[in-house]
């Protein structure tokens, strides 16, 4: 029973916000609110504590208790409230996402209200930019509940600032986002933010996100919103600190405020649509053929061209950029001889100017001469694209730029020029929101007296309509001699004309300046008067308290200066304030302890010195103008007299003041040190600036370079990869030539061998009857009639040692010679695989032919079909294969009559 009677009230606000009881921590945020409601300004003590640390209101907004959470939050209100700008900036970025997530969705609506007054002062005391930043990324959140929550205080926060302190452009982007929601809360949110946002915005928000929404819900907010066309257009309810500060200064500039929000509901809507659309690239997304097809010969092309154009262009706000050629283009097309162009290349022009607004200033010295030229079309629909065309380009201007060109095409002879023409100066007229000056409405009335007297009637019509605009501007009396020399009649038209013209601008005569300061001088004088009292004594100084206090009319105390230190309450480090110091622009107190007294010099004493005017001119400048050493003694006649006028005694300068003296010119001197200091530092800062943008440059140059070189390397690569792979191909074209040639080498080779002739009849009975004793029984005949079997080998041997003398070789291990073939192979024992066969003596050889191969037959039939190719390739070779053959019988010859001698 003690810890829970125990007093925590003796515990420091910090500790009892962060205490584990949530008893003690609702007893804290109590106190802490009223603490905070007792504090005489934002630089209070109190305030230090919550504002070094910022994390004891995320855990207030965040308490477990309900009951404590809302007490949290309104000890949070408070502290806003009272602790000022340094209180919103140092606690808004911990605070924002608790209010949100905690406050706004809590079950109470108390809390719900504390925590939406809490955002409000967010916004109230420095600005709403941060607040929306990060109140926007809470609806994504995954509760549906939080999201309506944020929805409903975005409404609010809306409601009471309006779009000109709260920027719409983000809302408006999310808004989408959650009409697609699947709660119907949230949905029912969404449409409450879009109806508050029409009633400051009308149907300029529907360029960012209405052609996102479906058609339902369109039409469901069509039904909201004629509710809200009917209601009157809506004003701040809530205005920000730095506005509440200047009203509290000046009421002038409250009822200025005034004047100007009753012209501003005047005109409901006034919020444009370009201020809220995204610039959009006009120039990247036109067609490639443009100009090809603009400068084509046939009308068709010419008007697919433009119509392209206007498919880009016609946006709500267009990006800045070099439009010179497509205005060339534009102006060009208005002399065109087929009015579907002209038409087009008007529409196109209105784009522009509505899409780049004051950018299109530099082109209107282009488009305006040729599109008031082509008002002789008298087909309507012509005439109103030019003049859709024309208001555009004056909305870019101003009325200034274009009256020139206007006044020039009212003296055009073309009858409809002229009256095109005068409607457009009428509109311009209506429309401009800067009264003309006195030579432009001297210039347009004479132009318009000329037209009265014209004789086509759009014209004479036109020129009173003129004259009654101008006067409705800038009042009879301006416009008085102007109308000296019409007629009743005249006057009486243009009176009618000037009663039923609306227009914007009104001539506001300038302000008389106020005479020059007749009012300080006696403001001086009056001070003078009261500085000096006759015949009282300075009061002592009241209490720092007592002089808040005291009211304006009262007067003013003595300055702590003359007081004891004793009386004088701590002040802060530093520089005193200017307003403790007597001046002669301030609010100096006039109390004679500070005035230097006023001596009475007799004409007797001839010796002292006159010194009235520097007591003058050092009471005016208070302590500072004082003389630092001990005043001149007076006379006692002086003295006397002094008494008996009951003067006020001489203020000297005491101990105290002259140690504040000593310490203000010792501050004076640090300021000044640290003056230099901070210039040298930031000399030395603007020359590493410098020296860094110098240093940036320079890479910049350097990687420029080496990126060029890269871009250089890159190309000679790419040509060295082309000039490879062409190299490659030629090499393999080559190959495959040459292994076609060498197929028909071949094929000759063995065509060669076929016709050569057969050997004589002597060889061949020989070669019989030695093939005959090869297959003789008996080793003794056999080792008589024929050779041994190693003699045979040799034989071979020699007889393929030759072949390759003469370029031959294996049969599958390189290209045969254009001098052997597959008979001298055969000869020799060696077969088309690389295989050697044991053949026997040639006068041993059997007279039965052997099969020939697969093999063998392929090469007959391609040897056959290659005759017809090949075409006498050449009595060389012919007469080589004739000399090998010759050489290789003679040897078989030799070699028959050593197997015989033997």
């Amino acid at each position: 029973m003690a810890e829970q009677e125990e007093d925590f009230s003796s515990l420091p606000l910090p500790d009892r916000f962060t205490h584990k009881n949530w008893k003690v921590r609702k007893q804290g945020y109590e106190d802490a609110a009223k603490t905070f409601e007792t504090t005489p300004d934002e630089s209070d003590p109190a305030f230090r504590p919550f504002l070094q640390d910022s994390g004891l209101w995320k855990g207030a907004v965040t308490d477990s208790n309900v009951a404590a959470q809302q007490d949290g939050i309104n000890a949070l209100c408070a502290f806003l409230k009272f602790g000022g700008q340094d209180a919103c900036r140092r606690s808004r970025t911990v605070t924002i996402a608790p209010i949100v997530e905690k406050g706004l969705s809590s079950t109470r609506a108390a809390t719900k209200q504390s925590a939406l007054e809490a955002l409000l002062l967010y916004i109230e005391l420095d600005k709403p930019e941060p607040i929306i930043d990060d109140l926007l990324p809470s609806l994504g959140h995954k509760q549906p509940k939080i999201i309506a929550a944020t929805l409903a205080a975005l409404t609010a926060i809306i409601h009471a600032y309006g779009v000109k302190i709260i920027d719409p452009k983000p809302v408006l982007k999310a808004l989408p986002k959650v009409f697609g929601h699947a709660d119907k809360n949230v949905r029912a949110e969404a449409q409450n933010l879009a109806v508050e946002l029409y009633r400051w915005l009308r149907e300029a928000m529907k360029t960012l996100f209405w052609n996102e929404l479906k058609p339902v819900q369109q039409q469901d907010l069509e039904k909201l919103f004629e509710a809200v066309k009917q209601e009157p257009p809506p004003k701040q309810e809530r205005l920000l600190r730095s506005q509440q500060a200047v009203e509290a200064v000046s009421s002038t500039a409250q009822e200025d405020r005034e004047a100007e929000a009753v012209a501003e509901d005047d005109q409901p809507g006034n919020v444009d649509a370009f201020d809220l659309a995204e610039p959009v690239d006009v120039l990247s997304k036109v067609p490639a053929d443009f100009h090809e097809k603009m400068a084509s010969t046939k009308w068709k092309d010419r008007k697919d061209a433009l119509d392209a154009f206007f498919a880009a262009a016609n946006t709500d706000r267009i990006k800045d950029g070099h439009f010179e050629d497509m205005v060339a283009l534009l102006a060009k097309s208005m002399k065109d001889a087929n009015i579907a162009v002209v038409t087009v290349a008007a529409n196109c022009i209105e784009c522009l100017a509505k899409g780049l607004r004051h950018g299109f200033a530099k082109y209107r010295g282009r488009t305006m001469p040729p599109i008031m030229e082509r008002l002789k079309e008298k087909k309507q629909s012509v005439a109103d694209a030019l003049g859709a065309a024309l208001d555009a380009v004056f909305a870019s201007t101003g009325l200034s730029e274009c009256l020139e060109d206007i006044l020039e095409f009212l003296k055009y002879k073309n009858p409809q020029v002229k009256a095109e023409t005068l409607k457009f100066l009428i509109r311009c007229l209506k429309t401009t929101r800067e009264a003309p000056s006195k030579t432009e409405v001297k210039l347009i009335a004479e132009t318009a007296n000329k037209l009265l007297t014209d004789s086509s009637e759009p014209a004479r019509a036109g020129g009173a309509e003129v004259l009654g605009t101008v006067m409705k501007i800038m009042g009879d009396r301006a416009m008085g001699p102007y109308l000296d020399g019409l007629d009743d009649i005249r006057k009486t038209k243009i009176k009618e004309y000037c009663d039923a013209a609306e227009v914007k601008a009104k001539d506001k005569p300038k302000p008389v300046a106020p005479p020059p300061k007749a009012a300080p001088p006696a403001q001086r004088k009056t001070i003078t008067k009261k500085a000096a009292p006759s015949a009282k004594k300075p009061a002592p100084p009241p209490s720092i308290y007592a002089q808040e206090k005291q009211s304006p009319q009262s007067k003013p105390p003595a300055s702590k200066l003359s007081a004891p230190r004793s009386l004088v309450p701590p002040s802060k480090p530093g520089l005193q304030a200017p307003k403790k110091i007597s001046g002669p622009g301030g609010a100096a107190p006039t109390s004679s302890t500070l005035n230097s007294p006023r001596r009475t010099i007799t004409p007797q004493s001839v010796d002292e010195p006159s010194t009235p005017a520097p007591a003058s001119r050092l009471s005016q400048r208070g302590l500072a103008g004082r003389p630092l050493g001990r005043p001149a003694p007076t006379s006692f006649s002086a003295s006397t007299t002094s008494t008996s006028d009951a003067q006020p005694p001489t203020a000297t300068i005491t101990p105290a003041e002259r140690l504040e003296l000593e310490e203000l010119r010792v501050e004076r001197e640090r300021l000044g040190r640290a003056n230099e200091d901070l210039r040298s530092a930031h000399s030395r800062l603007q020359s590493q600036i410098h020296e860094l943008q110098h240093q940036n440059a320079q890479l910049i140059e350097d990687h420029t370079r080496d990126v060029l070189s890269i871009k250089a390397k890159e190309t000679q690569l790419v040509r060295a990869r082309g000039d490879a792979e062409s190299a490659e191909a030629s090499v393999g074209r080559l190959g495959r030539e040459l292994d076609r040639l060498k197929r028909e080498v071949k094929r000759a080779e063995e065509r060669q061998g076929e016709r050569s002739p057969p050997p004589p009849s002597s060889s061949y009975s020989r070669d019989t009857s030695a093939r005959g004793r090869i297959y003789s029984d008996g080793s003794n005949g056999a080792r008589e009639e024929g050779p041994s079997l190693q003699q045979q080998q040799q034989k071979r041997i020699d007889s393929s040692a030759s072949i390759k003398e003469n370029g031959g070789g294996g049969g599958g291990r390189g290209p045969r010679s254009f001098v052997s073939s597959p008979s001298e192979e055969k000869e020799n024992g060696v077969l088309e695989g690389g295989e050697k066969k044991i053949v026997p003596s040639s006068r041993n050889r059997s007279p039965v032919k052997m099969p020939a191969t697969s093999t063998q037959q392929r090469q007959e039939q391609q040897q056959q079909g290659g005759r017809r190719e090949i075409s006498g390739e050449g009595g060389e070779s012919w007469k080589r294969a004739a000399e090998v053959t010759t050489q290789l019988k003679a040897r078989i010859e030799q070699m028959k009559l050593t197997d015989e001698s033997e």
